[in-house]
């Protein structure tokens, strides 16, 4: 008979992550496991599709917080569906399209900064555009 459930080696092998990878989503909540007697953690095969979905966002640039919330929609005991992956999907569709339109607006403005030692936080579109920074008050805000 084969078990249900998977070991984190197992797992991350099948995943193809590190196990310190599954330690730390399960950490930040993203994936969950049990543990047997021995104390060894053991996590349902619906896992696989979930850290699937993960690797899917982070590939696009979301942040895990984004992710995490996305996640806590779906049931936790089942594999996310098809029409789980069409709901989710259609929610980062915009934000994808949004960093998408800044990353092309800031790659069109690049070449005209690079050596230009300007320095004016005023009237640098990259680095202020709109003098956005003034609404923030007076002293440093970049680190």
């Amino acid at each position: 008979m084969i078990s249900r459930e998977l070991g984190v080696g197992e797992l991350a092998e099948r995943a193809g992550v590190a196990v310190s990878t599954l330690h730390f989503y399960e950490a930040k909540g993203l994936i969950h496991s049990v543990r047997t007697s021995g104390n060894q953690r053991r996590y349902a095969r619906s896992v696989l599709r979930r850290i699937a979905v993960i690797k899917v966002a982070q590939r696009v640039g979301l942040p895990l917080a984004e992710i995490a919330r996305a996640l806590d929609a779906l049931p936790s005991g089942r594999t996310p569906t098809v029409a789980d992956w069409r709901r989710l999907s259609a929610a980062w569709k915009q934000e994808l399209e949004d960093r998408i339109k800044t990353l092309t607006q800031l790659r069109d403005q690049l070449d005209g900064c690079i050596g230009c030692g300007c320095l004016s936080l005023k009237a640098c579109p990259l680095r202020n555009a709109d003098d956005g920074l003034a609404r923030q008050g007076a002293g440093p805000h970049f680190t």
